[in-house]
């Protein structure tokens, strides 16, 4: 229980974090301020009370985390992070939502100390949560021994109304609640108003019997100001380690703010001067000076870093003792926090000799298993999939309750949208995920894929089914539009290999990244393993491309990837059989070609050489740049059809004799 003295400075604590958030969405004349006003007391009693962080070193491995999975709210965690000791300055505050500053509209992974995971899309924050939350799981399983618990945090998240309606919350909730995932907590500020109007016009689903059918804890706090109860939420979560918990707080948007108080008005938008005085007033709040902050708020504020700094030395202390009697797994585990992976490219070379064809899934699942035997970061799995998408780690078991963690194949069911954000909370805990499905179906997660590249995470999406080749499944199946689509999305290299080595370049790519997703998207048929040189199909990939076949005074160009390249070879020798020389590009990857200097680029699409002709089964968005208007594209432009995959390939006219005619018409 907590004395008179203790309540005093929590209420001051609260209303300066309130009072500082009405300045700051004041001064950018813009924000989301509803929110943080009526959450602060339970924000400020979980990071006061429980939040186990040191901000005088923001990337402790054994940190607890905090994502605010309702980004909007971002003021309310910049705040916090400025009074916790983190390098988030008044001035930076002063700056909220401007150009550079380093307290952006929502929290931003990267570019903010302290916070854990860019939110902001609603749902996605809960994701993350629980993916952090499975890293935990993973990591304590395969390092922790008697004595050394060396991996052992929570992770807790704020969310609300909107975040629940998303369907991405309900999919990674589920399996939260599946996995029995005991250290997960989930802050709900239930204040019943969405930006529209009232939860009740939209929802009406009865929160607490949902996620106790799901395999939570729920519990309840009627009145979000009573820090008590808050506290003792919290403690009986922490408690239970069986079930992840969600903590319902009845809180009031817009707290004091008396004309848009508990109404949808108070969602957002700067509320004027007269209307910040008088709800300061409200708070007992007697400073006259915006962004100020009473010396005795920072002072027990500091209290954080310290209980933080003597936290990390003890583990320090555990994990010293740890490399003594286990330095195997000392010596792995700092791979893992270092970010550090093993790739071992010599011993790759010899994975297919002796090889004649092979699909490009089937030659991805030899080489990510062949990797994952000395890289213990390396885990994952498919969206129910994993049989068609050969993403199984052969040596591993499933990644489950049962097993205590143990294992590192993750059974992510049908949830793909929840995937790609458990994905992303898995690179964020330093591991190196693959997450897996067919290609059309990327859709249903490209808002992950686009926080992953956006937080510059070295995640890996391996896409099978890459085309209209997948056949008797139909055009639901096929994807058509996808390749272009991924190709216009900043920072991620989308890489089509021709076959199993251009392959092995590919997971090289993604092995060596450090800020850059991958997407892999790979064939279901066999195609011939190319006889060209190892180390120049291997190096040509991770260019992006490169010159698979010359001929001497060749007259022109054809530019293929995936299984398209086989088909340009067969073409290159029926014209050469005519007299007409053509070089044959393997062109597997866009964006790792655009890095490359112009005198490489040249080297390979010779800009004297313009009659080129590209051929890929997809759209044509985007091939005219290489092609240039002298040449021609041969694409896919259409949905799919049903039938044989050979035989829609040919519906689609790729066959020898349709690119000979058509590089003959240029």
């Amino acid at each position: 229980m907590k004395n008179t003295t203790d309540l005093s400075i929590s209420n001051l604590s609260i209303n300066t974090i309130r009072a500082l958030a009405l300045d700051s969405v004041e001064a950018a004349q813009h924000g989301h301020l509803g929110m943080p006003l009526g959450s602060a007391p339970m924000a400020y009693e979980l990071w006061k009370n429980h939040l186990k962080v040191n901000p005088e070193n923001p990337e402790w491995f054994n940190r607890d985390r905090f994502v605010l999975s309702a980004g909007h709210g971002s003021i309310l965690n910049y705040i916090l992070l400025h009074l916790s000791g983190y390098d988030v300055t008044l001035d930076d505050l002063k700056g909220f939502r401007q150009i550079g500053s380093r307290t952006p509209g929502h929290p931003e992974y990267g570019h903010t100390e302290g916070i854990e995971a860019t939110t902001g899309p609603l749902g996605q924050g809960i994701g993350h949560s629980v993916g952090i939350a499975m890293a935990e799981k993973y990591l304590s399983a395969t390092f922790n021994r008697p004595g050394y618990d060396i991996i052992d945090h929570f992770t807790y998240s704020i969310c609300g109304d909107g975040d629940l309606m998303e369907g991405v919350s309900y999919e990674s909730a589920s399996l939260a609640g599946h996995l029995k995932l005991g250290k997960l907590i989930i802050l709900f500020d239930s204040n019943d108003v969405v930006l529209d109007g009232n939860v009740t016009d939209s929802f009406s689903e009865d929160i607490k019997n949902r996620f106790e059918s799901m395999g939570w804890q729920h519990l309840f706090v009627d009145d979000g100001h009573d820090l008590n109860a808050v506290n003792t939420a919290i403690n009986e979560a922490k408690s239970e380690t069986e079930k992840p918990t969600i903590i319902e707080v009845k809180n009031t948007i817009g707290f004091g703010v008396e004309h848009v108080e508990g109404t949808h008005n108070a969602h957002s938008d700067p509320v004027g001067q007269d209307a910040i005085q008088k709800a300061k007033a409200l708070y007992g709040w007697k400073h006259d000076e915006d962004f100020f902050v009473p010396d005795g708020v920072y002072s027990h504020f500091a209290e954080i870093a310290y209980e933080g700094s003597k936290t990390e030395t003890q583990w320090n202390t555990l994990l010293s003792g740890y490399k003594e009697s286990y330095p195997d797994e000392h010596s792995a585990l700092l791979k893992i926090i270092d970010k550090e992976l093993d790739t071992a490219t010599a011993d790759l070379s010899e994975l297919f000799e002796g090889t004649e064809k092979m699909s490009t899934r089937v030659a991805s699942h030899k080489i990510v298993n062949h990797l994952a035997e000395d890289n213990a970061a390396i885990l994952g799995g498919s969206a129910d999939l994993s049989k068609s998408n050969k993403t199984t780690l052969e040596k591993f078991p499933d990644f489950t309750a049962e097993n205590h963690f143990q294992g590192r194949n993750i059974k992510f069911g049908v949830r793909e949208f929840a995937m790609g954000t458990i994905g992303n909370a898995l690179a964020l805990n330093h591991l190196r995920p693959y997450i897996s499905t067919f290609f059309v179906f990327s859709d249903y997660l490209r808002p992950a894929i686009r926080l992953s590249a956006l937080m510059k995470l070295p995640v890996t999406y391996v896409f099978t089914h890459d085309s209209v080749a997948v056949g008797q499944d139909g055009p639901t199946h096929q994807p058509v539009e996808h390749l272009a689509s991924f190709r216009g999305m900043p920072n991620i290299n989308v890489i089509r290999p021709a076959d199993a080595i251009e392959t092995i370049g590919a997971w090289m790519i993604s092995s060596e990244s450090s800020s850059t997703p991958t997407l892999l998207a790979l064939g279901r048929q066999d195609v011939p393993v190319l006889k060209q040189d190892y180390n120049l199909i291997v190096e040509g990939t991770r260019k992006g491309a490169y010159t698979l076949s010359e001929k001497e005074q060749a007259e022109g160009i054809l530019i293929a990837t995936g299984s398209e390249v086989h088909l340009a070879l067969e073409a290159q020798k029926r014209l050469d059989d005519e007299g007409i020389a053509v070089n044959v590009v393997s062109m597997p990857s866009w964006e790792l070609f655009e890095n490359q200097n112009k005198e490489y680029k040249d080297k390979v699409l010779i800009p004297s050489l313009r009659k080129r002709l590209s051929i890929e089964l997809g759209s044509k968005l985007g091939w005219r740049e290489y092609v240039t208007e002298d040449g021609s594209v041969m694409s896919v432009d259409s949905f799919g059809e049903s039938g044989a995959g050979e035989d829609v390939i040919q519906a689609k006219g790729f066959t020898v004799e349709n690119v000979v005619k058509h590089y003959k018409n240029l």
